[in-house]
């Protein structure tokens, strides 16, 4: 079992920056991926960035330029770096670990981005 606690969420005006955390506590074997999904109000939950443990990336066209996620594998934790925010930002983040054990979920961490 894996559990997921994410932070750093908050209220951003458009252009600031938030920084997301999400630290992994468990037993996490193998090769495996940790990243961030987001929900916004009345949309599905959509991928933002996603980082395997051989140190391959992904991003979302969106966040493509403007966030940047990275990993220790050695912690077990995950972060992203959003920069230029706007308000389309706006959702519910999502810590997100996939093993071949299973799919893991943090309690998400909502990000507000508003003048």
């Amino acid at each position: 079992q894996v559990q997921l606690v994410e932070s750093g969420g908050g209220l951003m005006q458009p252009g600031g920056s938030l920084r997301l955390s999400c630290a992994a506590s468990g037993s996490i074997l193998g090769p495996n991926t940790m990243g961030w999904y987001r929900q916004a109000p009345g949309k599905q939950r959509e991928l933002v960035a996603i980082r395997t443990s051989g140190g391959t990336t992904s991003y979302a066209d969106s966040a493509r330029g403007r966030f940047t996620i990275s990993r220790d594998n050695v912690k077990n934790t995950v972060s992203l770096q959003m920069n230029s925010l706007e308000p389309e930002d706006t959702a519910v983040y999502y810590c997100n670990c996939a093993t071949s054990s299973g799919t893991y979920w943090g309690q998400g961490t909502q990000v507000t981005v508003s003048s």
